[in-house]
């Protein structure tokens, strides 16, 4: 059973809450969906699992940039 993606404009709404630049925020929004689908199937996990997961990574990546360039 195929697992049904968050439209793309929320999902690019939460990359912007998690520090995303908005003005990139739709093309990287649709890059993790394809890769959070990608990692479920190659992993065995569900899609939400890898999406969390991926916003988990994406998330200490702005965070690091943000300490580094302060």
């Amino acid at each position: 059973m195929a697992v049904e993606s968050p439209p793309l404009d929320q999902l690019a709404q939460a990359l912007v809450a998690l520090g995303c630049p908005a003005e990139k925020s739709a093309e990287m929004a649709a890059q993790l969906d394809k890769r959070a689908h990608q990692l479920a199937a190659e992993k065995g996990r569900t899609y939400e699992a890898a999406l969390a997961h991926l916003l988990g990574l994406m998330r200490q990546g702005w965070a690091a940039q943000e300490r580094g360039a302060s």
